[in-house]
């Protein structure tokens, strides 16, 4: 007789579990929480955020404060790119490597004030962000404190999310600009709110601490909007938006195999800054060797959708592995992103993806897939 399954950890609960519920939301459980997927059509969800607004619970996300005199020293030595630089008010997008540069994860981190900084860590490895700036914080007069159950966010993403929000702020949000948070109020509850995003659109993500006012601000935020077309938008939406803006999903184009030079991603590693820092040896090297393999994008000449693991071929040969694939509602084809092999000429010849036995063709493009226009 086999031994009986280990239980299984409930999903955790965001502050807006009642609001998803009332919406009627399929929510799944997603890095351990349990998060809207769609709240009706995924592809009426992505067509609001690029015409008008949506709103996203990402209340999963991790909150870790480092804070200290020499806050700023501990942050430049644990991830790549040159924290002591940025101005308080500012935001940066980095990552945090192995060693041997492998990426375990990509950040934005926020400097509050000159003595404390907020890294925001994706929701299935806040954990291990957390522990590593806890290791690489010995030696500096710093404290490295997880405080991710403390917070709620929420983001209002679209072309209309300015016209949308002004009217709950007092923050005047044109002295707003992009990769910039301050505190201010929104619909009365006190709030971090940056202009920062990952839907490829302008935007705001608002953390509230306490979480307890998020469903106040979700309410008012759905309200105001809702005459300008703001809807609700879940994690699909989320990941087909990322995926045509061209930005990169941790576990799909980034993980502890790849550097950020392969992922297109080199200029956030700042080798010119003071001092060293973890994997700056090993990401050196990678520079100056080129990396082994490059990141492209792809648009299916047909309707099958290439998918994370396959094969991407060049003239019938295998010459690199999808790592993202979806229908683009923008673009009303399948789209995918694809890492093959340094040295392919991918200018020329006849490309493909094995979709499920059948060599499917494709047009390699540069990315981003969707640019919003300015």
């Amino acid at each position: 007789m086999s031994a009986p399954a280990a239980a299984t950890a409930e999903p955790r609960r965001t502050p807006l579990y009642e609001v998803h519920e009332r919406l009627g939301a399929a929510l799944v459980d997603f890095a351990g929480w349990l998060m809207p997927l769609r709240y009706g059509s995924e592809a009426g969800e992505h067509r609001a955020v690029r015409e008008a607004a949506g709103l996203f619970d990402l209340s999963h996300m991790g909150e870790i404060h480092v804070r200290g005199p020499q806050a700023d020293a501990l942050l430049d030595h644990a991830l790549v790119g040159h924290l002591s630089a940025v101005a308080p008010g500012r935001a940066r997008y980095t990552m945090i490597t192995a060693e041997d540069g492998g990426v375990l994860d990509d950040l934005i981190v926020y400097r509050l004030a000159a003595d404390d900084y907020l890294v925001v860590a994706n929701a299935a490895n806040s954990d291990a962000v957390a522990a590593a700036l806890r290791e690489r914080a010995s030696g500096f007069d710093a404290e490295v404190a997880d405080e991710s159950a403390e917070y709620a966010l929420i983001a209002v993403q679209g072309p209309r999310a300015a016209e949308i929000l002004a009217p709950l702020t007092d923050a005047d949000l044109s002295d707003i600009r992009y990769y910039a948070g301050y505190f201010h109020t929104v619909a009365g509850h006190p709030v971090l709110l940056a202009r920062t995003g990952y839907t490829g659109e302008d935007g705001f993500e608002i953390f509230l601490r306490p979480g307890s006012g998020a469903a106040a601000v979700w309410d008012a935020l759905s309200a105001a909007g809702e005459p300008h077309g703001l809807v609700p938008a879940g994690l699909s939406a989320r990941d087909t938006l990322r995926l045509e803006a061209g930005m990169p999903l941790y576990g799909n184009e980034l993980t502890t195999e790849v550097t950020p030079y392969e992922a297109g991603l080199g200029r956030v590693v700042k080798l010119d800054k003071p001092g060293d820092f973890v994997g700056r040896a090993a990401l050196a090297a990678r520079a100056r060797s080129g990396p082994s393999r490059t990141l492209v994008g792809l648009v299916a000449r047909g309707r099958r959708v290439p998918r994370q693991g396959y094969t991407v071929l060049r003239e019938d040969q295998p010459v690199g592995v999808v790592t993202s694939g979806a229908p683009s509602p923008t673009l009303g084809r399948p789209i995918a992103v694809a890492y093959v092999d340094a040295g392919v000429d991918t200018a020329t010849g006849a490309f493909a993806v094995d979709v499920r036995g059948r060599a499917e063709p494709v047009d390699v493009v540069e990315l981003p897939f969707y640019r919003r226009e300015a």
